[in-house]
């Protein structure tokens, strides 16, 4: 994960920085409380099959800081529409199985972050902080960061479908 200032007034392009802002968001927002929280939740889970969640703190931090916000974008997208998406991570509470399978595919814990358009795809976060949208067409990789992620759906920037070892690095 690349070390920056969660304060930084220019943290995010122009673009971005007004979703979130509309959305409730602002530099410095935390709210750890609710992140272990979640964690919590996620950890307690158990499938019917008896899949868990993994929880870890990239996972954390993410949520504590943009948890529980609807992110749209008021603006025409780059290359598709931009995907407003929602930081909660309890929408994936049930899907323990997809979470872990997508993990063995990408070599790493993975742990649900969100979802876009109200169920439509589900977001995750790995061990690293990458980003990746999981939907009934595949698997997407969004950003090498939660930033570059929520840049990516804010700004309809096409993402990048995963295939064998594509997300490694």
């Amino acid at each position: 994960m690349r070390a920056f200032d969660r304060t930084a007034a220019t943290r995010f392009p122009v673009a971005v920085d007004a979703a979130l802002r509309e959305a409730g968001w602002q530099p410095g927002r935390w709210d750890i409380k609710t992140a272990e929280g979640w964690a919590d939740t996620l950890r307690a889970h158990v499938s019917p099959a008896g899949h868990r969640h993994t929880v870890f703190p990239a996972a954390v931090e993410a949520w504590a800081e943009f948890g529980g916000l609807h992110i749209a974008s008021a603006g025409p997208g780059r290359h598709i529409a931009p995907t407003p998406f929602q930081v909660d991570p309890l929408h994936g509470l049930h899907l323990a199985r997809t979470v872990a399978d997508l993990g063995r595919a990408l070599g790493a814990e993975v742990c649900p972050l969100g979802q876009e358009l109200d169920g439509q795809a589900l977001l995750a976060i790995d061990v690293h902080g990458r980003v990746y949208s999981l939907d009934h067409t595949g698997d997407w990789y969004l950003g090498s960061d939660i930033d570059h992620a929520i840049g990516t759906l804010v700004t309809g920037v096409r993402p990048s479908r995963l295939s064998a070892g594509a997300a490694r690095g």
